[in-house]
């Protein structure tokens, strides 16, 4: 695993009604602070891919649909430098995913139908001067191929 990601396996507290499903509890050992919440999705295929911060900590939740995480640690002075990492997450495998900053990260929909992903950074996006940093998911900047991987 990338030096710093964190991962939390999330469950289903069902009942007749529905369920409930705990994300994010600011009496979390990995809770460190509240930036804001927002959802993005993608159509299916679709890779939302490559970026980083240089302050910001996501935490990745994927709400409905499936979606490939991936995560790639170029920092110099880190002990997994180089470091590929997939998780499969959504309605089959809920998980939260802690992505520190300064590591690459993106994802793409792996599903029949589109996916949902509820990130809740520890800052704030600022409009005037984002905290990311862009490359092209295709482009080889980040040594992974998004394809389908079968076998």
């Amino acid at each position: 695993m990338i030096h710093g990601v964190t991962v939390k396996e999330l469950k289903l507290i069902p009942d007749e009604r529905g369920y409930l499903m705990e994300i994010l509890r600011s009496d979390d050992a990995l809770f460190q602070r509240f930036g804001q919440a927002y959802v993005t999705s993608a159509y299916p295929g679709v890779v939302k891919a490559w970026h980083y911060h240089k302050k910001q900590t996501d935490h990745f939740c994927v709400l409905s649909g499936m979606a490939k995480i991936v995560l790639y640690d170029p920092r110099e002075d880190s002990p997994t430098r180089g470091e590929i990492n997939e998780f499969f997450s959504g309605e089959q495998a809920r998980k939260l995913i802690v992505i520190p900053p300064l590591v690459y990260h993106g994802f793409k929909c792996i599903g029949e139908h589109s996916c949902v992903l509820l990130n809740i950074p520890t800052e704030l996006y600022d409009y005037s001067a984002p905290d990311e940093y862009r490359a092209d998911p295709h482009s080889g900047a980040v040594p992974y191929d998004w394809s389908r991987k079968d076998g």
